[in-house]
C-alpha cells in the first residue's frame, strides 16, 4: 500500500475537501473528456453540459460550495491554482456566463444556476458523495455521461474505478517500494527488522517516486501553506459566510494570549491556532487537506505550537509530516477519512491520530510509542458524528479542530511516557472506526439531517 505524503496533504481552497475540492477535480476531469470528444466532432455541432449531485453532495452541497466548485472545474480551474485568489469575485463572473470555453477553443453551453442539480432522492449505491456529468447535443440527447465519486481528502474516482478500490484506495503494486506496509502491525514489524523510524521508512518509499530535492521542497511547501493559513486566520476579523452569522474568534483569542501570555495554557494556544485555520477554511480561503479540509486545523496547530513554543526545527516538521502521512495512509487504506462515509471520526479523529504520531516521533518516541499515540488519539474520537449546522463547515467543525489538537497533544504525551505496549492496537482501532461508520445512520454522516444540525432552527443557507 502506498499513498504519497504530497497526495495526502494537498494545497487547495475551502470549505471542504470532499464537497469542494473533489467535485472541482471531477468537473475538470469531465471537461478534459469533452475536449477530446469535441475535437473529433463536426464544427457546427452545439453542446451543453449539466451535473447532478447525489447523496451528501446534494444535501450539503450549497453550504459546502459544491455548485461553485463544479462551475470552477468545468471552466478549467483546479484547487491549487485557486489558492490565494479572490474566488468570490471569480465565481461572480462565472455565474453570469452561459457557456464554458474549452481548451481547443470550442464552447459548450453551461448555466450554473440551471445546470447543477441537487438531487436529494436516493444516493448512488457505491458511495454517498456521487455526481453525474452529462453532455447533451443540440436536440437534448445525452451523448456522453460520466459518474464520479468524491471519496474524501480531495480524492476522486470514476464508476469504473470504484469497484477496484479498497476502503477506498486504488490498489497499487507495492513491489517497487522498500517498505510496503499496509497495516500498523506490518509497519512495526518492518521498523523492527530495518532499525528505521516510521518517518525514515516513509521517506524511503517516497524516494522511489521522486528526488530527495522534490520531496523536501514539497514538504516545505505544505508547511508554508499551513503556516500561512494559521497566520491569516490569526489576523482576520469579521463574520464567516453562509448565513449563520458566526463570528471569527481566533484573532481575539490570540490577542488575549499575546497580551497576557502567562495566563495562556497549552490548550488555549492550540485552540487559537487550529481555529484560525478552520475559520480560513470556512471562508473558502487557501487550506491544506490534513487529511481533509474539515480537519485541516489539527496538524498545523500542533506543528505551529512546536515551532513557536518549543523551538522546533524545519527538519522536525518534515519528520512530523512524513510520520503523520504514514498513519493517515493506513487509516485511508483500511477505513476512510471521509465524513460522508464514516462521520467526523474519520476526519478530526484521523487528523488527531496523525498529529499524535507526528508529535510522538519528534519527542523521539519509538515506533511502538508512535503507533500507541495514534491509537489513543483515534480511540477517543470513535463514534463522532458529522452533523454540520446548515451544511456549513463551521459549527461544530471549527471548535472540534481545537479539541482534536488537544487530544493529539495529550495522546502523544501519554504514549511517550509509556513503554509502547498497549491493549488495543491501532489496526483494531481503525477497524472499529470502520465498523462504527458502516453502522452509523446516514443522518450523522455529513447530510445535516441529524445531531446538532437539526437541534437549532435556521433558515436554509
Amino acid at each position: 500500500m502506498f499513498i504519497s505524503v504530497l497526495d495526502l496533504f494537498k494545497i487547495g481552497i475551502g470549505p471542504s475537501s470532499s464537497h469542494t475540492m473533489g467535485p472541482m477535480a471531477a468537473a475538470n476531469a469531465f471537461r478534459h473528456t469533452i475536449d477530446q470528444l469535441i475535437a473529433q466532432a463536426p464544427a457546427n455541432c452545439s453542446y451543453c453540459v449539466y451535473c447532478v449531485l447525489k447523496g451528501s453532495l446534494a444535501f450539503t452541497g450549497r453550504g459546502h460550495a459544491t455548485d461553485r466548485a463544479v462551475a470552477l472545474g468545468l471552466h478549467g480551474y483546479d484547487p491549487i491554482s485557486l489558492a490565494g485568489q479572490d474566488v468570490n469575485a471569480l465565481v461572480a463572473k462565472l455565474w453570469i456566463t452561459d457557456s464554458v470555453q474549452l481548451a481547443n477553443g470550442g464552447r459548450v453551453g453551461f448555466i450554473p444556476e440551471d445546470d447543477i442539480v441537487f438531487d436529494k432522492s436516493e444516493p448512488l449505491p457505491q458511495h454517498p458523495n456521487g455526481m453525474i456529468f452529462y453532455l447533451l447535443d443540440e436536440e437534448g440527447k445525452k451523448i456522453l455521461s460520466e459518474t464520479f465519486f468524491s471519496i474524501g481528502g480531495g480524492f476522486i474516482c470514476t464508476l469504473d474505478e470504484i469497484s477496484q478500490l479498497n476502503a477506498p484506495l486504488k490498489i497499487e503494486a507495492t513491489g517497487a517500494y522498500p517498505y510496503p506496509f499496509d497495516s500498523a502491525d506490518s509497519m512495526l514489524e518492518m521498523a523492527q527488522q530495518s532499525g528505521l523510524s516510521i518517518a525514515a521508512m516513509k521517506r524511503a518509499n517516497e524516494l522511489t517516486r521522486m528526488s530527495e530535492q522534490d520531496l523536501e521542497q514539497g514538504l516545505d511547501a505544505i508547511w508554508q501553506a499551513m503556516c500561512h493559513c494559521i497566520e491569516q486566520g490569526l489576523s482576520a476579523q469579521g463574520h464567516l459566510p453562509g448565513g449563520l452569522g458566526i463570528g471569527r474568534r481566533a484573532q481575539a483569542l490570540f490577542e488575549q494570549l499575546q497580551t497576557n501570555p502567562e495566563k495562556g495554557t497549552l490548550n488555549d494556544w492550540l485552540c487559537a491556532y487550529a481555529m484560525a485555520v478552520n475559520e480560513e477554511n470556512a471562508a473558502g480561503h487557501m487550506v491544506v487537506t490534513a487529511p481533509t479540509n474539515g480537519a485541516a486545523g489539527v496538524i498545523p496547530a500542533v506543528i505551529y505550537h512546536l515551532l513557536k513554543h518549543e523551538e522546533g526545527t524545519a527538519q522536525q516538521v518534515r519528520e512530523f509530516l512524513l510520520t503523520a502521512a504514514a498513519i493517515g495512509g493506513l487509516i485511508k487504506h483500511r477505513s476512510s477519512i471521509s465524513g460522508a462515509e464514516v462521520g467526523c471520526q474519520g476526519e478530526v479523529g484521523s487528523a488527531a491520530a496523525m498529529a499524535a504520531a507526528g508529535l510522538a516521533a519528534i519527542r523521539r518516541g519509538s515506533p511502538q510509542q508512535i503507533e500507541n499515540a495514534a491509537e489513543i488519539a483515534l480511540e477517543h474520537h470513535l463514534g463522532m458524528t458529522c452533523d454540520p449546522v446548515g451544511g456549513l463547515v463551521q459549527v461544530p467543525c471549527i471548535e472540534r479542530n481545537g479539541f482534536g489538537a488537544i487530544k493529539a497533544h495529550t495522546a502523544a504525551a501519554l504514549a511517550c511516557r509509556g513503554t509502547g505496549q498497549h491493549f488495543i492496537s491501532l489496526d483494531s482501532c481503525i477497524e472499529a472506526m470502520k465498523q462504527t461508520g458502516l453502522e452509523m445512520s446516514h443522518k450523522y454522516k455529513e447530510t445535516s439531517l441529524g445531531g446538532l444540525a437539526v437541534s437549532v432552527r435556521i433558515t436554509e443557507c
